[in-house]
């Protein structure tokens, strides 16, 4: 057995060590380290209940709306805030705005860039990999950045700034729409698409969601999308780092009329009802003192002697004491998509990718419909009470997975505050019974060739769950 210690990986966001013990060419098992602690949530402690509202989005530069969200929602729970109708829906618009952006970042240049290197010189797609996909200067890459620039303005007119907005309040939004501004977002959104069906999708966006299977879905040969699926094919990714093949999503956009996609989780082969009191947070392998607990009463207490057998800052959480992937791939399960049904019991690099691909599409249009759905002379606030004592929790839909965020205060200061990112769901170490993380699981049997220090195809499946590492430890 051969041990080697990968990392940190670049194009991830965050610091990010795996231990790898390699026999037979092959990984036999993995261990994901989280190796920076920042420590949001002790931080958070004896401040006012609204300052999470400015301090939770800075755990994150590029999924800053998400932790806003939460944070927003979880105090809207403890004080009994609602949003008016148009207030949600612009918060949607918001964080779509963000997700979406996330998702074109990590295909095109998180993730594609792997495939432009010299280790895959021999194979016929390869020219075209480098082609739009080389670091700094493939054609793709120019315009997937000029592209995003120009989607994220709509952060910039609704919520002032990005990262970092400060519009999503309990009791609604800050920004008023106007028509202009109607006119302003379909006109960016009319030019995303454009990009979508020209260059990442490379086709008609409600052609690429009739896709209903793995045979439909290889023949798709149009844009990026089409080369990935090529490559796919050609490298079998499609058996690569299968992971628990368990997934979680608590319903992605919360809209007065309910969620835009359903919550729940899948396992074996069935959806079923997310129960998130059934939470643990496993602190056995986590460089974390006192007791194993689920967030509501969880505490954040670093073990500064960084003792064994832990290995990770990362706690691991669990639900009914089982692991669970969450990410696009799993929200368009629990959401019903044929294409992701085919691809659930896959669980594999190709389908974790393919499910972003279709989560694209549909966040697209949902962002379409949305816009059109703006009423400017509609209320955008509420005010809402601002309790000295409570305790709330809230959901939402990160690019990357499902985030929760959970607040106690009492006397007008907050006295716990837990948050269980994406990252920390699929990133996270060994459990008391010594079960591995999801990326740790899907990681044993990777290929690992002769002379590999950082074997390719870990760095495949590592990015396949695009981790976030700041959130994951906050």
């Amino acid at each position: 057995m051969t041990t080697l210690i990968s990392g940190p990986f670049n194009r991830v966001e965050g610091d990010l060590e795996i231990r790898l013990e390699v026999a037979d060419g092959q990984v036999k098992e993995a261990f994901a380290n989280s190796p920076l602690y920042r420590g949001f949530e002790p931080m958070l402690l004896g401040k006012a209940p609204r300052d999470a509202l400015t301090i939770t989005p800075r755990i994150c530069g590029i999924c800053s709306i998400s932790q806003s969200a939460a944070a927003a929602f979880a105090l809207a729970s403890a004080s009994g805030a609602e949003m008016p109708e148009q207030g949600a829906l612009v918060a949607a618009i918001l964080h779509a705005a963000e997700n979406l952006a996330d998702h074109v970042t990590h295909f095109g240049l998180f993730f594609m860039p792997d495939f432009a290197r010299p280790v895959y010189e021999d194979r016929p797609w390869h020219h075209r990999a480098v082609e739009h996909f080389t670091a700094m200067e493939g054609s793709g890459t120019r315009r997937l950045i000029e592209a995003r620039a120009q989607l994220l303005h709509i952060v910039g007119q609704l919520g002032g700034k990005w990262p970092h907005t400060l519009a999503i309040q309990p009791g609604g939004v800050t920004k008023t729409p106007t028509a202009s501004d109607k006119v302003r977002l379909r006109a960016t959104l009319r030019s995303f698409r454009r990009y979508l069906e020209t260059e990442l999708i490379g086709g008609p966006l409600e052609d690429f969601l009739e896709l209903s299977d793995a045979q439909t879905l290889e023949s798709w040969g149009r844009g990026h999308a089409g080369l990935f699926f090529e490559i796919a094919s050609d490298l079998g990714l499609e058996t690569l780092g299968i992971g628990p093949r368990r997934y979680l999503s608590s319903g992605a956009y919360p809209l007065t009329a309910g969620r835009v996609t359903r919550a729940g989780i899948w396992r074996n082969g069935a959806g079923q009802t997310f129960k998130p009191e059934e939470i643990v947070e496993d602190l056995s392998h986590a460089w974390m003192l006192g007791e194993s607990s689920h967030p509501a009463q969880g505490q954040t207490v670093p073990d500064e002697d960084m003792a064994s057998p832990a290995y990770s800052w990362c706690k691991a959480p669990r639900l009914s004491g089982e692991t669970m992937e969450v990410g696009a791939l799993a929200r368009q399960v629990i959401d019903g998509h044929p294409l992701a049904l085919a691809l659930a019991d896959e669980g594999s690099v190709r389908a974790r990718v393919a499910g972003r691909l279709l989560e694209i599409a549909r966040t697209q249009i949902w962002l379409e419909n949305w816009v059109d759905a703006l009423a400017p002379e509609a209320v955008f606030m509420y005010p809402d009470p601002k309790p000295e004592n409570g305790a709330g929790e809230a959901f939402v839909e990160a690019a990357r997975g499902t985030l929760g965020h959970w607040t106690r205060f009492n006397a007008g200061e907050i006295t716990g505050y837990q948050i269980i990112a994406p990252t920390t769901w699929n990133f996270s170490p060994r459990d008391k019974g010594g079960v591995p993380g999801p990326v740790e699981a899907a990681l044993q049997g990777a290929p690992v060739r002769p002379g590999e220090t950082t074997p390719i195809a870990v760095q495949h499946i590592v990015r396949s769950f695009d981790p976030c590492m700041v959130c994951t430890v906050h």
